[in-house]
Order: structure tokens, then C-alpha cells, then sequence
């Protein structure tokens, strides 16, 4: 299965409020950790490597110069 990069989300929006929700009063420091363990999560849930270097490299493909 390719990587999916359309607009794929049931409720975006809830998500990105979820999202900020869980990294409110975070120190720095725990909101790294917080994205280090949520990543690490749905990685396990993708569970295909092809699929997680797609990804890994499109994350680093569309970093603004």
C-alpha cells in the first residue's frame, strides 16, 4: 500500500484541536517526547517500513528552505 498524501481525515479539524489539546501546558522538552511517542505509535499501527520511509522522506522533502 502507497503512502497516502491526499486529504484523508474524517474530522481534521478535531484532530488538530486534539493535537494542541494534548500538547497544552507541555515544557518543551515533554511536547519532543509527547511527538516522539505519538510518532513511534502510528508507526506501529502503519507497520510497513516502505510505507514509513515514503513518509519519513516526504516529511523532509516539503521542510521550507
Amino acid at each position: 500500500m502507497p503512502l497516502i498524501t491526499e486529504p484523508h481525515l474524517d474530522h481534521p479539524d478535531d484532530f488538530y484541536e486534539a493535537l494542541i489539546d494534548a500538547h497544552r501546558e507541555l515544557s518543551t522538552e515533554h511536547s519532543h517526547a509527547l511527538n516522539a511517542r505519538l510518532i513511534l505509535l502510528l508507526a506501529n499501527h502503519i507497520g510497513s517500513l516502505d510505507v514509513l520511509r515514503e513518509a519519513l522522506q516526504a516529511a523532509r522533502d516539503s521542510q521550507p528552505a
